[in-house]
């Protein structure tokens, strides 16, 4: 997944936060960084007088530098007109275009021979929209979309409205982003976290960045001022078109343990009462003892066990409660409160462990 941060020179971070900033988000594999030019709030002297300092760190580490534009940008940057070779200037690769440019300008950008991409507003997006850009002659080759974040509470979209707006953006071939939220220093004026999806405003980074995953999001943006290192790291290491869910290890086994330690496929001839894991009894390195022949709740995680005979190895997640069985060993349980994340694990779909 290319996932990234955001920097909001002129509001809350000293130049040297962010400085710093860039590069923790760096050492993390982090290679975007999403700002805005635009923000009402903004020490205009200040973003004048730090912005191309950060973004010549961003570039020194290799980043795509996304901007988001309004017509107040002209203004704010004391640009006489739109004038792209000026954002080449100051380095910026990409223009997310908010609001105020009609489909013939977003067409004419989108064939710009200075190398810079466009992004759409993926939560404003709309079917006529999108047809207005291709009878323009957009090339959608150099586009690529981002949600909003929302500092308000209450405002953040559902996950209904993410999905549906998503899979109309997926039907032209554009890749979607999206933001969570830390818990970090969060940015003002509100100080109530910016996230797109409404339900993640006060939930764990590391639980709304896997959860957006989970839906197919293709990039993942930490949105507040200041993240913390583990939040940086989470983003980082996020893997796309996978379900991560945590879980609880219930096995001192080390030869079950190291199978549990492998990203699995769900069957695709999907089982009523459980998930079932395509590759397991072929990753299995040993004999499985019988352990922990327990009753099998929803949630469990299962291994069978020697006296399963070809079925030995055969992993699962449990969707409907089931009866003991000694030839099943219980080995870990998903978190209680992310049992909600297996209705992500579909026929086909990757899925792995995170345990506590």
């Amino acid at each position: 997944m290319e996932n990234g941060i955001s920097l909001y020179p002129g509001l809350d971070n000293t130049l040297t936060e962010n400085l710093q900033l860039l590069e923790q988000a760096a050492r993390c594999g982090i290679r975007r960084v999403f700002t805005s030019l635009h923000i009402p709030e903004t020490d205009v002297a200040v973003l004048k007088k730090e912005l191309a300092t950060l973004l010549e760190a961003a570039r020194k580490y290799g980043m795509e530098i996304i901007s988001d534009v309004s017509p107040r940008t002209l203004s704010m940057l004391d640009m006489p007109k739109f004038d792209m070779s000026t954002f080449q200037q100051l380095g910026i690769t990409t223009l997310r275009l908010d609001y105020g440019y009609e489909a013939a300008q977003i067409a004419e950008f989108s064939h710009n021979e200075l190398g810079i991409r466009l992004q759409l507003n993926a939560s404003t997006i709309t079917e006529k929209i999108l047809s207005e850009l291709q009878a323009a002659g957009v090339d959608f080759s150099h586009l690529d979309a981002l949600h909003n974040f929302y500092p308000r509470r209450g405002t953040g979209l559902s996950e209904a409205a993410l999905c549906r707006k998503n899979a109309l953006l997926k039907q032209y071939g554009i890749k979607v982003g999206a933001f969570v939220p830390s818990q970090g220093k969060q940015r003002g004026p509100l100080f109530e976290g910016l996230p797109t999806l409404e339900a993640h405003r006060l939930w764990h980074t590391d639980r709304a960045a896997r959860h957006l995953a989970a839906l197919g999001v293709d990039s993942v943006f930490l949105s507040d001022s200041l993240p913390l290192p583990e939040e940086l790291a989470t983003v980082g290491k996020l893997r796309g078109n996978e379900v991560v869910v945590e879980a609880q290890l219930l096995t001192g086994d080390k030869i079950q343990q190291e199978l549990l330690n492998h990203t699995f496929t769900a069957r695709e001839d999907e089982a009523r009462d459980a998930i079932r894991a395509q590759e397991s009894r072929g990753l299995l390195q040993g004999t499985v003892e019988p352990e922990r022949n327990k009753e099998r709740r929803r949630g469990a995680i299962t291994i069978d066990n020697k006296d399963y005979l070809r079925y030995m190895g055969e992993l699962e997640i449990i969707k409907k409660s089931q009866p003991a069985d000694k030839r099943v060993n219980v080995v870990g349980r998903v978190s209680e409160c992310e049992l909600f994340m297996l209705k992500y694990i579909t026929p086909g779909r990757k899925f792995s462990f995170q345990f506590e």
